[in-house]
Formats: structure tokens, C-alpha cells, sequence
């Protein structure tokens, strides 16, 4: 394996660096030839000290974890369909796209063989999980603000986040089309019931 040369390193804003890491740590993962992910590689790649990047993720997991997170804040937006349905597949359909990429898979396969042991790491890897979390909880409020009767947050973890992240670890493909659809009318068929004030 040829080493990479050192990248460059300039004076970054906070945003920057953070731009910066996340990129290189894109790279590595991609790169048949790359080195090892280690903080050490990923500053070097990033052109940035590796004291930066220990001081604002503290490891390897909390970095993997804010990037998972950040990647699906972005490709995932909360739009406001009208309807928990439609909130729920545009949701779906986004997060499943970010998956469907050579990088998103290789960032979840990243972030599982990275599964913290002590409970501390563990702690601090669902904080930033807590944020996606949160995401979730939005589309729930907003639905029961309309009447609607969604289903609890464990039900959506299991019955849809949870078979996108299983085909990525596994390497199973995403079936072209319908599967969010699929994924969302089953939640919907067992995990809700009538609105608020509906009949019985």
C-alpha cells in the first residue's frame, strides 16, 4: 500500500475543520487503498492537527456517530406533507437514498465496528443519536397536532429505520422501488389507530 502524501495544513474555522474531517474520513472509507480509519490518518487526510480532532469528537465512535447523524439531518428533511403518511415516506425514501450511496453504506458498516465497550462511550454515542431521535419525535407532535394517532417511537425504530440499517451492515441491496413505501403502510397498518376523538 503506497502512503498517502500529507495534506497541506491551514488555519480552519471550526466549520471548516469539521467539513474538512468528515470529507476525509468519506475518503478513507472509500478508498481500496487508504489506510486504516484512525484519528491519526483521518487528521492527516483532512490536513488538520490530530490534537483538533480528539478535542472536539474525543474518538473515533463519537466522530462516526456526529457524522451518521449529520449526514441523515441533511439528506432527510422534515417536510410537512399534510399527513403522517407522507411525512413518514418523504422521510423514508430520503434516509434510504443516503444508504443506497458506496459512502453511506460504508459509514454504517464504520459506525457498527466501531460499537463503543464501556459505558460511557456508549452514553456519549447516543447523545448524538439523540438528535435523529428528536427528528422522529417532530414528525410524531406534528401529527398528533392534526388529529392523527401516530405510532410510538419505538414501533417507527423497529418496523422502518431498523430494515434500512440491517440490509447496509449486511450488504443486502435496497430493492429498487416501493420499499419505503412498503415499510411505512405496514408501521401505519399496526402501530396507529384512530385520531384523537374518534369513534369506537
Amino acid at each position: 500500500m503506497t502512503a498517502k502524501p500529507p495534506v497541506e495544513r491551514i488555519r480552519k474555522s471550526p466549520a471548516q475543520v469539521r467539513t474538512a474531517v468528515h470529507q476525509a474520513v468519506i475518503d478513507l472509507l472509500c478508498d481500496p487503498e487508504g489506510e486504516d480509519l484512525n484519528i491519526p490518518a483521518i487528521a492527516q487526510r483532512a490536513g488538520v492537527n490530530h490534537s483538533s480532532v480528539y478535542r472536539r469528537w474525543g474518538s473515533l465512535d463519537a466522530l462516526l456517530a456526529d457524522m451518521v447523524t449529520t449526514r441523515l439531518e441533511r439528506d432527510s428533511p422534515l417536510t410537512d406533507t399534510g399527513t403522517l403518511r407522507g411525512d413518514l415516506l418523504v422521510w423514508a425514501e430520503a434516509s434510504a437514498a443516503s444508504i443506497r450511496t458506496p459512502e453511506g453504506r460504508a459509514l454504517v458498516r464504520a459506525v457498527i465496528l466501531s460499537m463503543p465497550n464501556s459505558t460511557q462511550a456508549q452514553a456519549e454515542r447516543a447523545q448524538h443519536f439523540q438528535r435523529r431521535m428528536h427528528s422522529i419525535e417532530q414528525i410524531r407532535r406534528r401529527a398528533t397536532a392534526r388529529g392523527e394517532n401516530p405510532p410510538p417511537l419505538e414501533q417507527i425504530l423497529d418496523q422502518l429505520i431498523a430494515p434500512f440499517y440491517i440490509r447496509a451492515i449486511f450488504g443486502i441491496d435496497l430493492p429498487a422501488t416501493g420499499y419505503s413505501e412498503l415499510l411505512v403502510d405496514r408501521l401505519l397498518s399496526t402501530g396507529s389507530g384512530p385520531g384523537p376523538g374518534a369513534s369506537t
